[in-house]
């Protein structure tokens, strides 16, 4: 047996440049000459065995997150590391009156632990076989600060993602919802790239109304978009409403980054909610709960896209088929990728980590096959959890 003896999270911070909060909100967006301090998490497994799994969170790092993470990291003190499945069904009930975003950390570092364990990439463990990834560019929301803050600058940055190797390039547009502008800038983009770039949107449930939905998916029809992403602002949770969107437009729709978990995704597609399903290890419990959702995809003949990007979304997508783009998210003009740099180990992220091809490399190393700077994230650490 190999049971889990001690947990660790630590909490860190870092400085990113040229980004800044939108007011309250949680994203950030282009701001030139600004800093912005971001809270990262880092887990860390330990079996008495002498085994050791690590995972740091960057897209599901809030702190509801983290307080829903803290409840369950005692729950797997005594577990035997090598049951992830049986691990996955504890804590998937545990945190049932939740929203689950605590859950899928944990299972990606007792991955990590497995892969270390049996000297594997999480990708072998899996039975992967893609080892280039075709990726998009998935942009930071539009500004009003001289970044992505017009039509123009939208052109321009996708001719510069273009240039990189990027052969697919995805749109948050503005937060303030305008249905015209949204729409004027998805048309300028299908006519001046739209020939040589894949090109998706999502305005992220920034749109107020179904009739503005419907106004800036009738703009994504014309441009011959590929998808179309969380229109507007039911939260993207609501079958019933998107399923009369589906009838009017014809782009495919791309929900259920908001809908947790196999079941829920399950019944959204059922109900005729979505055209592609949404799945990230980060949000949707783990690699294992990722896995089922992208097999319970695959078995109604849907393509399910992996929301975000990291060590583990590389991974979990080398092991599907029924998927297409790997999201480099998100990047701009002269701003980094909002993500911790605690790699030491060549592993990025940033909008440079296309190749020429358009495709990003999967990790061959042990686990995650990623070595993380454990002296960068104990310089920057604000606390640390044991648990024993």
């Amino acid at each position: 047996m190999s049971l889990i003896t001690r947990v660790e999270v630590h909490e860190f911070e870092f400085d990113a440049q040229n980004l800044s909060r939108q007011g309250m909100a949680q994203s950030v967006t282009f701001k030139r000459g600004s800093t912005v301090r971001l809270s990262k998490f880092a887990i860390v497994i330990q079996t008495a065995d002498g085994g050791r799994g690590e995972y740091v969170a960057q897209w599901v790092a809030t702190r509801s997150s983290l307080g829903q993470l803290l409840m369950l990291c005692p729950r797997i003190i005594g577990k035997d590391a090598r049951e992830r499945i049986a691990i996955y069904e504890d804590l998937k009930r545990d945190i049932r009156q939740f929203d689950h975003m605590g859950h899928g950390c944990l299972d990606i570092a007792l991955w990590d632990w497995a892969g270390r364990h049996y000297g594997a990439s999480v990708t072998e463990l899996l039975g992967g076989y893609r080892k280039r990834l075709p990726a998009y560019a998935s942009t930071y929301h539009a500004d009003r600060n001289g970044g992505l803050d017009c039509k123009e600058a939208f052109v321009d940055f996708a001719e510069h993602c273009y240039a990189l190797g990027y052969r697919a390039f995805k749109v948050h547009g503005w937060n303030d919802g305008n249905a015209r502008e949204e729409a004027a800038n998805v048309l300028h983009l299908a006519k001046h790239v739209g020939d040589r770039l894949t090109l998706m949107l999502d305005p992220a449930c920034e749109l107020r109304t179904f009739a503005d939905a419907l106004h800036v998916g009738r703009a994504c029809d014309e441009g011959n978009y590929f998808w179309y992403e969380d229109p507007y602002r039911d939260g993207g949770v609501s079958a019933f409403a998107h399923k009369r969107l589906r009838e009017m437009l014809k782009t495919p729709l791309l929900m259920t980054e908001h809908v947790r978990g196999v079941e829920p995704k399950a019944d959204f597609v059922l109900a005729g909610g979505t055209d592609f399903l949404r799945v990230d290890p980060e949000y949707d419990m783990g690699i294992t709960g990722s896995l089922k959702i992208a097999h319970m995809a695959e078995s109604l003949g849907l393509d399910c896209e992996i929301h975000a990007s990291g060590p583990a979304h590389r991974h979990l997508m080398a092991a599907m088929r029924n998927t297409n783009y790997y999201e480099v998210a998100l990047v701009g003009p002269d701003c980094p990728n909002a993500l911790a740099p605690i790699y030491t180990c060549g592993y990025t992220d940033q909008l440079e980590c296309v190749g020429a091809d358009g495709c990003v490399s999967v990790p061959t190393e042990p686990g995650l096959g990623v070595t993380y700077d454990w002296e960068f994230i104990g310089r920057n650490r604000t606390q640390l959890h044991v648990f024993e």
